[in-house]
């Protein structure tokens, strides 16, 4: 497999439905389509054959091409998803030099069937640095064109070094001219008939103009007047605010009208999320390790074998070593949910979503029924489903008997990244656990003590498991309350986090709450905050919420200051959500969006949503649902983050078997899958290529290889099913 951060590196996004060509001049420069073709500090995202390692020095790419392949192809230096325009003509420029004379291919051409050729040349390199170009025309045009070395069929090894490397070409400027669609943004699945109707119209105008309300017969239902909002300085746009919320009738097939202006329709339906709310817990199912997923369940678009039983390519995770020099024992750690667009398994992650789904079940009145194997047991569905995660997490304990015993692994992953696309069971890759840290072990003694609270009237023996592993790793993290996970790594996401006061507190809050010891309520030490919220790096403000579930055990005073806290941090939600034509109660304080920003968006709605329990506050409720409408359309790109769910709904997201744009064999993602939203860092070369100089809130681009702002994770969907259980039961 290619030694790379993912298998789609580098896109210019040429979509004909969301992208507008423009017409280039003399006066244009060359558009450039190649990512780091220098190497001054970096490799990254050209990648390298597993057999051909390689490394950058000097400012130059240099890989040890191995003798005994067979083919060219079978030792290459690749840089994928080059844009390609049919009937457009490209150059290709590089400096190349070899160990000893040799010819290699220089190849442009699409990364997959039916390879349409821009060009294969012979190259003939010598030991000192030679100047290289060509020239050709594209037959296609398609997004995910592939520039390639290859250098394979030599019968002596040799050294191959590259530098300069620029193809230019193309009319289409990087990015492209995107297409948001209607300026009229709505909730593009629809409206409760008892909440919010609020609306959002892109205009430089200033002054009120007149909507309309349509049904699906074409007739008028509801008028008024939009409100003017002005500059929203997080999208740039200049936007007018439309509530049409006097008109309560359910229906299909509504729009909003304002002027030629016409939005995406929508529903105003009693149950318009209980669908939503199905397929957001039915994603956890699909994301399953260790278990086939049958098309009984998924339908056979989805099916496929288990991944990572010890059946070959796999090499499983029945019993997996750790990293070299960290240990030497191996655990069975198979089960459990990928984590992400990879098939990594993260303890820190993990453990927030499979609480985020406890915690749902403690907030639902009536358990959705679900599409998995267990749903005849009598147990809630979403305790089956969060069960298969935590027998994973406890697995993931150091044995007794061993050094740093109790600890708990931060994470078991490949060893190098794997490519898109691939299914879990063709996952070829050694799989290692990497040593354990106080976060990962604080995440267990919190989750197996929610697990032993929540299950003690479903599963009396996963109950008394889940407190005695807790208790080990709380006295366990007391002994080492300083063994942080390393930053950066190859294979897997880091998840590092060096400050773990907040999980000590965390998991003193959860094991109170199980127990009732003052011992444990001694050493909660953090509170909710509207600047931090929660996350799996910031999990302070969970102690708050762990005890909001059992304030009973609370003396009246400190009940009230926790229910004051609560309410505190929901008001400034309240007040960012109000602030910003878009409605979102996500507002970063230094205006820029992060790594999953939507998952920021759902989880702060969460909050909301426990503060209008905990306080009967309406205003907290309606804000809650609000959030929604950004999730699912009234946004500054006019896009439904949910797969299957509106009619500009995100369906390429970032993982390795839902890859259908990639694969057509493959399916795309499982409807109610989210996206990770915006994100201002452009961690990727995808959006490093097509969203320099984005607003904050447009920083975003449904692309497989987009992976900081398209990919999918646990504990973004856990929070998606918890804020549409709450709407469903609204």
């Amino acid at each position: 497999m290619p030694e790379r951060r993912s298998a789609v590196a580098a896109a210019l996004t040429v979509l004909a439905a969301t992208l507008v060509p423009t017409t280039a001049t003399a006066a244009d420069p060359p558009y450039e389509r190649i990512l780091n073709g220098t190497f001054d500090t970096e490799k990254e995202p050209w990648w390298t054959s597993s057999t051909t390692p390689s490394t950058v020095a000097d400012g130059q790419l240099c890989a040890q091409v191995p003798a005994g392949t067979v083919n060219p192809w079978d030792s290459m230096i690749g840089q994928d998803d080059v844009p390609l325009e049919q009937g457009q003509p490209y150059t290709l420029k590089f400096d190349a030099s070899a160990s000893k004379p040799i010819k290699f291919q220089a190849v442009l051409q699409q990364q997959g069937p039916p390879h349409g050729t821009v060009m294969n040349k012979t190259v003939t390199a010598g030991t000192t640095m030679q100047t290289f170009s060509f020239t050709g025309n594209s037959p296609v045009t398609d997004t995910h064109g592939q520039m390639s070395f290859q250098a394979g069929g030599p019968h002596e090894a040799y050294t191959l070094c590259l530098d300069n490397i620029s193809v230019t070409g193309g009319v289409l400027p990087p990015g492209g001219v995107r297409d948001f669609g209607s300026p009229v943004r709505v909730n593009q699945l629809g409206y409760l008939p008892s909440g919010p109707h609020r609306a959002t119209y892109v205009t430089t105008s200033t002054t009120p103009l007149p909507w309309k309300l349509v049904d699906a017969g074409n007739k008028t239902v509801a008028t008024g007047k939009t409100s003017p909002y002005g500059p929203d300085a997080l999208s740039g746009d200049s936007v007018q605010l439309i509530d049409f919320g006097s008109y309560k009738r359910s229906g299909t097939g509504f729009t909003l009208v304002v002027g030629d202006d016409v939005s995406e329709p929508f529903d105003i339906e009693k149950n318009l999320y209980s669908a939503l709310r199905q397929d957001s817990l039915e994603y956890f199912y699909n994301n399953r390790s260790g278990i086939p997923i049958e098309a009984k369940y998924v339908g056979a678009a989805w099916a496929r074998a288990a991944g990572h039983l010890g059946v070959a390519p796999n090499k499983g995770d029945t019993s997996v070593p750790c990293y070299p020099g960290s240990c030497d024992y191996s655990l069975d750690v198979r089960g459990g949910w990928y984590d992400a667009g990879d098939h990594g398994k993260y303890v820190v992650n993990g453990a927030l979503a499979a609480w985020q789904l406890l915690d749902l079940y403690e907030e639902s009145d009536d358990n959705a029924t679900l599409k998995i194997p267990e749903n005849t047991n009598r147990v809630p569905d979403v305790l089956d489903e969060a069960k298969w995660q935590i027998d994973f997490l406890l697995s993931m304990q150091v044995p007794a008997g061993q050094p740093l015993a109790g600890m708990v692994h931060h994470k078991i992953h490949d060893v190098a990244w794997t490519g898109l696309a691939l299914a879990p069971a063709a996952d070829p890759q050694q799989r290692y656990l990497y040593p354990p840290s106080t976060a990962a072990t604080l995440n267990v003694a919190a989750i197996g003590a929610r697990c032993a609270r929540v299950y003690a009237r479903w599963d009396r023996a996963l109950a008394s498991r889940c407190l005695s592993a807790a208790q080990t790793a709380w006295k366990a993290a007391q002994q080492h309350p300083a063994i942080y996970a390393p930053d950066g790594g190859v294979g897997g996401g880091a998840y590092d986090d060096v400050k773990v006061t907040d999980e000590f507190s965390w998991a003193a809050a959860e094991l109170f709450a199980a127990t009732g010891k003052a011992s444990y309520k001694k050493q909660i030490t953090t509170v909710l905050k509207a600047s931090d919220g929660f996350s799996w790096q910031e999990t302070g403000g969970l102690a708050d919420l762990a005890l909001a579930r059992v304030a009973w055990r609370l003396p009246i005073i400190e009940r009230l200051k926790l229910i004051h806290r609560i309410a505190t941090v929901a008001d400034s939600y309240l007040a960012d959500l109000r602030s910003q034509g878009y409605a979102n109660p996500y507002k970063p304080a230094d205006g820029k969006y992060v790594w999953g920003s939507n998952s920021g968006t759902a989880n702060n709605a969460m909050i909301l949503a426990i503060a209008a329990d905990l306080t009967g506050r309406s205003s907290y409720k309606s804000a809650a649902l609000e959030s929604l409408d950004y999730l699912l359309g009234r946004n500054a790109i006019n896009q439904s983050y949910v797969t299957g769910y509106g009619e500009r709904n995100s369906h390429n997201q970032h993982h390795r078997f839902w890859a259908h744009s990639l694969d057509p064999a493959l399916p795309s993602p499982y409807p109610g899958s989210l996206a990770g939203g915006p994100n201002s860092g452009l961690q990727d070369p995808v959006a490093q290529r097509n969203l320099v100089g984005c607003a904050p809130a447009k920083c975003y681009l449904d692309e497989i290889g987009s992976y900081s702002t398209n990919e999918v994770a646990i504990n973004w969907n856990s929070a998606l099913a918890w804020l549409t259980t709450y709407a469903d039961e609204a």
